[in-house]
């Protein structure tokens, strides 16, 4: 398999589902773990200082500081899942489209 410059790997050209799949998996955990640390810090951090913050009340505000933060943290990995799912769709296009032509009786000798 022929790996791309961003490491990212392809199986003749081709993007899988798998692949895909991976990588879609590692962006999301990678923001989940995030959004846990940084509830951690707002908690940790609150408590030195003697104040009580709810559970959910935490989890919002490290939802609303893990969204900007994770854009610029996994800019890498967020790039390798969109390359992903452009290459994934354009494949999945041009198969349709020669799928069509095939059921026309065209010639689609590639």
């Amino acid at each position: 398999m022929p790996a791309k410059a961003d490491g990212a790997t392809t199986q003749g050209g081709r993007v899988t589902k798998g692949q895909l799949a991976r990588d879609v998996a590692m962006y999301s955990i990678a923001r989940l773990l995030l959004v846990v640390v940084i509830g951690a810090i707002i908690i940790g951090g609150a408590e030195l200082v003697g104040v009580e913050i709810p559970l959910l009340v935490t989890a919002i505000f490290a939802v609303l500081i893990a969204l900007p933060l994770s854009l610029v943290m996994f800019a890498k990995l967020r790039r390798r899942v969109n390359e992903g799912i452009a290459t994934f769709d354009a494949q999945r296009r041009a198969d349709q489209a020669d799928l069509r032509a095939r059921l026309r009786g065209e010639d689609t000798s590639r």
